[in-house]
C-alpha cells in the first residue's frame, strides 16, 4: 500500500547546505543542463560514467594523478577499467587532515576512553609503516587483523596501504577455524590480534586462540600483540613469533608518512563472504574503486563535511568497517565503539552520540528493532540536537522501524536505509538527502550505480519483486576473488544469470516513489505454490507483535511442493497457545497475503546469525532438510542449529 505522506521532507535549508546539491549544480554545469531533482542527476551519472565519475574525482579532491582516460572497456562486465592511467594511495588520501583538531574518539564499552588528533593518527601510522617496512612487507604482501574496532586497527590499515600492501580483517570472537578459513588462505605475513576485549562488561582473553592461529599460519613471520587488557606483554610471551605492539613499535620514532603511489585496481582490501555454503570466498577490491565508490556515498548521498563526527556501530570482521573508515577522507572525526550495543543498556549508543555530538548515527535494522522491543524512547530521555542522520543497514528495516524511528528517537532526521555488500564493500541503494523519506522504502539507487529490478527472464520490472541487478559497471566491482585465477568463480558468483549484467542475490522492489524496498536475499526466497516470496514480508508483520522477540523463516520441502515454518522466538514467560498462533497467521495474511502464512508454527530459544549479525536462514533450511552445513564458523551462535535438527512438528 502506498502511503501518500512522507515520513520526514527535507528542509530548504538542509537541502541548500547538502553537498549533494553542490555536485548537482557543478554537474549541470559540466553537461550544460540543470539537475533539479535527484531522478535527473541520477539518469546522468549512468549515462555518462566518464563525465560523472570524473567529477566525482574533482569534487571530492582525490589526491593523486588521475590520468587522460576515466573508463576503459566500459561495456564489458566484468573487464571495464576506470581511471587505467591513474595513480593515487588509498592512505594518502585518507590521512589529509592534519593539526590538533580529533580524527578518533573510541570507547571500548564503559572500560576505556582514548582520543586522537589528526597528527598523533599520523604519527601512529608513521611508526607502524617503518616497523613493517622493517619486517620486510612489500606492495602486494598481506597484513591480517583478528582486531576490535580501536584506532591501532584504523592506523594499522592506514599503515598497510601506505605501502601498498593488501588488508584483511576479522573481529576477536571469531573462532580459531574461522580465523584460519579465512586468513589461511591469502597467507598473510604479519598476523595482529589483542591481548583480549571487552563484551558486556566481561574481559575476554583470546591468547590461547592467538597461539593456536599463528601456530598454524605458517606464512606469518611476526604477531603483533595490541594492548586492550593491559595484558598485552604476558600474552606475547607465550606465542612463537610474537611481540607486544608498543615493544615493537619502541625503537621508531614519528616522521613524515611516505606514500607509495599505485594504479588505481592496486589491491587493498580482502573481504569474505560471511555464508555458510562453504568456505568463505576472498573478495578482492581495489584501492581507486573502493576510495571512488566511498567518497561519492560518504560525501553525496551521507553529507558528511570536514568536522563532522561520524559514527557506525561495526565489527572489523563487516564491510561496514572499511566504509566508516574511509570518514577520514572526508575530514570526518571517527566515533569508534567496541563491544556490546546493550552494556549495561539499551540507552549506551544514545548516551555516546549527545556526549560526542555525533552528526551521523549509523547502526542496524536489528538494533532499531530491539530498542523498540525494548520499549526505550530516546527521544524523551537524549537531546540528539546534532544527528542529522540515522542510517540503517545489515537486513531490511521493517515499516513499523521507520515510524519507530520518528516517534521515538527524533522527528527532524534523514532516516537513510542502505543496502550494498561485502561483496561491493559499498552500497547499491542508499539515503537521498534531498529527498522525502518514505515509509519502508530505501531512497534511491547511488549515484553511477544503473541498479534495476529483473524478472526471471530478464525484464525490468516495476512495483513487482524480482532480482536487484545492476547493468553497467562500476568502480566498486571487485578486482576478483583470491586464488581464482580464471575468473569462474568471480564470474560464476554474480554474472551467470544475467550475461554481462551484476546479479547481487537481493530480492527487490521499485516503488511509486522511485525508492527501493529489499526483501530478503533472493537465495532465501520461499517458493510455496511456485509463487517467490520475501522472507522479509513475513518479519515484517510478526515482528510486529510484541510477544515476538524475533523470527525466521524457510520453505521446507514437503509433498511435491515447498511450505512455509516460520521459526519464533518469544518474548520471557510466554508460550505458543492456540490463542497467539491464530494471531500470528492473521496478522500475516492480512499484512502481506494468504501464500505468506505458514504451514507450521514453531517455537524456539535461539536464531543463527552470522558475526554481522544477519540471521542465517540458508543454514537453518539446510539443517531442516539433513544437509551438513559446511561454514558454522561463520556464525556467532553455530549451537543455535542444533535446535532445528529432526524437530517433531516438521514431520508431518
Amino acid at each position: 500500500m502506498t502511503v501518500e505522506v512522507p515520513l520526514w521532507t527535507p528542509s530548504a535549508e538542509r537541502i541548500a547546505a547538502a553537498p549533494l546539491t553542490a555536485f548537482a549544480a557543478e554537474a549541470g554545469k559540466r553537461a550544460g543542463r540543470e539537475f533539479s531533482r535527484y531522478a535527473a542527476l541520477h539518469a546522468w551519472s549512468v549515462d555518462d560514467r566518464d563525465a560523472f565519475w570524473d567529477l566525482v574525482w574533482d569534487f571530492c579532491g582525490v589526491i593523486g594523478e588521475k590520468g587522460g582516460r576515466v573508463l576503459a572497456d566500459g561495456d564489458r562486465m566484468p573487464g571495464a577499467k576506470f581511471f587505467p592511467d591513474a595513480r593515487l594511495n588509498f592512505a594518502q588520501n585518507l590521512l589529509r587532515g592534519t593539526g590538533h583538531g580529533e580524527a578518533i574518539v573510541f570507547r571500548g564499552e564503559d572500560k576505556i576512553e582514548r582520543r586522537l588528533s589528526w597528527d598523533e593518527l599520523s604519527a601512529l601510522v608513521s611508526r607502524l609503516q617503518q616497523l613493517f617496512v622493517s619486517l620486510g612487507i612489500k606492495k602486494g604482501d598481506r597484513i591480517a587483523a583478528m582486531m576490535p574496532n580501536m584506532p591501532e586497527t584504523v592506523a594499522a590499515m592506514l599503515a598497510t596501504a601506505s605501502i601498498g600492501a593488501v588488508w584483511s580483517s576479522c573481529s576477536p570472537d571469531f573462532g580459531e577455524q574461522g580465523v584460519l578459513d579465512r586468513f589461511g588462505q591469502i597467507e598473510p605475513k604479519v598476523f595482529i590480534a589483542p591481548d583480549g576485549y571487552w563484551y558486556a562488561g566481561k574481559h575476554i582473553e583470546v591468547g590461547a586462540k592467538i597461539a593456536a592461529v599463528a601456530e598454524k599460519l605458517a606464512s606469518a613471520t611476526k604477531v603483533l600483540v595490541v594492548d586492550y587488557l593491559g595484558t598485552a606483554e604476558d600474552v606475547a610471551s607465550g606465542i612463537a613469533k610474537a611481540e607486544a605492539l608498543e615493544d615493537a613499535l619502541a625503537p621508531f620514532s614519528a616522521k613524515a608518512v611516505t606514500f607509495e603511489p599505485l594504479p588505481f585496481d592496486h589491491p587493498l582490501y580482502i573481504l569474505f563472504s560471511s555464508g555458510t555454503t562453504g568456505i568463505p570466498k576472498c573478495i578482492v577490491h581495489s584501492a581507486g574503486g573502493t576510495l571512488l565508490q566511498h567518497l561519492k556515498e560518504l560525501r553525496l548521498h551521507a553529507g558528511l563535511v570536514p568536522g563532522d563526527r561520524f559514527f557506525y556501530f561495526t565489527t572489523c570482521g563487516w564491510m561496514m568497517w572499511n566504509w566508516l573508515v574511509s570518514g577520514l577522507a572526508a575530514e570526518a572525526t571517527l566515533l569508534l565503539y567496541d563491544g556490546s550495543p546493550f552494556h549495561p543498556n539499551g540507552n549506551v549508543l544514545f548516551d555516546f552520540a549527545d556526549a560526542e555530538k555525533m552528526t551521523y548515527f549509523g547502526t542496524s535494522a536489528k538494533f532499531i528493532d530491539s530498542v523498540r522491543k525494548a520499549g526505550l524512547r530516546p527521544i524523551d530521555s537524549h537531546d540528539l540536537s546534532t544527528v542529522r542522520t540515522l542510517s540503517s543497514t545489515g537486513s531490511p528495516l521493517s515499516p513499523e522501524d521507520f515510524q519507530f524511528v520518528y516517534d521515538s528517537i527524533k522527528k527532524d532526521v534523514h532516516l537513510a536505509s542502505i543496502s550494498g555488500g561485502t561483496d561491493i564493500v559499498s552500497c547499491f541503494v542508499l539515503g537521498v538527502p534531498t529527498e522525502p523519506v518514505w515509509i519502508g522504502e530505501i531512497q534511491g539507487a547511488g549515484l553511477g550505480m544503473a541498479v534495476d529490478v529483473w524478472d526471471d527472464q530478464g525484464k525490468p520490472v516495476r512495483q513487482e519483486k524480482g532480482e536487484l541487478v545492476c547493468t553497467r559497471a562500476f568502480t566498486a566491482m571487485p578486482i576478483g576473488f583470491w586464488n581464482d585465477a580464471n575468473g569462474a568463480k568471480y564470474h560464476a558468483a554474480y554474472f551467470d544469470r544475467f550475461d554481462n549484467v551484476w546479479c547481487h542475490g537481493d530480492f527487490a522492489e521499485w516503488t511509486g516513489h522511485g525508492g527501493l524496498i529489499i526483501h530478503g536475499r533472493s537465495d532465501a526466497t520461499l517458493n510455496p505454490g511456485g509463487v517467490r516470496i520475501g522472507t522479509a514480508e513475513i518479519y515484517n508483520q510478526v515482528e510486529q507483535l510484541p510477544e515476538i522477540l524475533e523470527a525466521l523463516c524457510i520453505g521446507q520441502d514437503w509433498d511435491g511442493d515447498v511450505r512455509v515454518v516460520l521459526f519464533v522466538r518469544l518474548a520471557a514467560g510466554l508460550s505458543l497457545d492456540e490463542d497467539l498462533e491464530k494471531r500470528i497467521r492473521t496478522k500475516i495474511r492480512t499484512g502481506a497475503s494468504p501464500r505468506h502464512v505458514p504451514a507450521k508454527i514453531v517455537v524456539v530459544t535461539d536464531i543463527p546469525r552470522t558475526k554481522s549479525g544477519k540471521i542465517t536462514e540458508l543454514a537453518v533450511r539446510d539443517i531442516v532438510h539433513g544437509r551438513p552445513v559446511k561454514n558454522k564458523e561463520a556464525l556467532a551462535n553455530p549451537e543455535a542449529l542444533d535446535l532445528y535438527r529432526d524437530i517433531e512438528q516438521l514431520r508431518n
